[in-house]
């Protein structure tokens, strides 16, 4: 069994920065592909970000690339996801997933990820 810890979330101004952490549990973290997913209010959890095993296969959603960055440390069991250029936009609860999957499946197919962690939200106000 996994766990996945979000942290980082918090209430920044418009053209600001965040960086989030997702901490796993358990010793099988470099096994599973991870992605950050977000669910403004009202409406679906959507895909984010995700990347591969090794890191070194990262995919983004449109209205991201170039703002947001996503990156893990394996000997720390953690993945993150550094967001700059804030916009009100973004504002969301932001989710860690993880599963033995590649990054593409995770982007594509998230009920495929076995662990899910609580979230964190972030809010960007204007």
């Amino acid at each position: 069994q996994v766990q996945l810890v979000e942290s980082g979330g918090g209430l920044v101004q418009a053209g600001g920065s965040l960086r989030l952490s997702c901490a796993a549990s358990g010793r099988t973290f470099s096994s599973y592909a991870m992605g950050w997913f977000r669910q403004a209010p009202g409406k679906e959890r959507v895909f984010v970000a995700s990347i591969s095993r090794n890191g070194g296969t990262t995919y983004y959603t449109d209205s991201v690339k170039g703002r947001f960055t996503i990156s893990r440390d394996n000997a720390k069991n953690t993945v993150y996801l550094q967001m700059n250029s804030l916009k009100p936009e973004d504002t969301a609860v932001y989710y860690c997933a993880g599963g033995a999957v590649t990054a593409a499946q995770a982007m594509g197919v998230p009920g495929l990820l076995d662990y899910w962690g609580q979230g964190t939200q972030v809010t960007v106000s204007s």
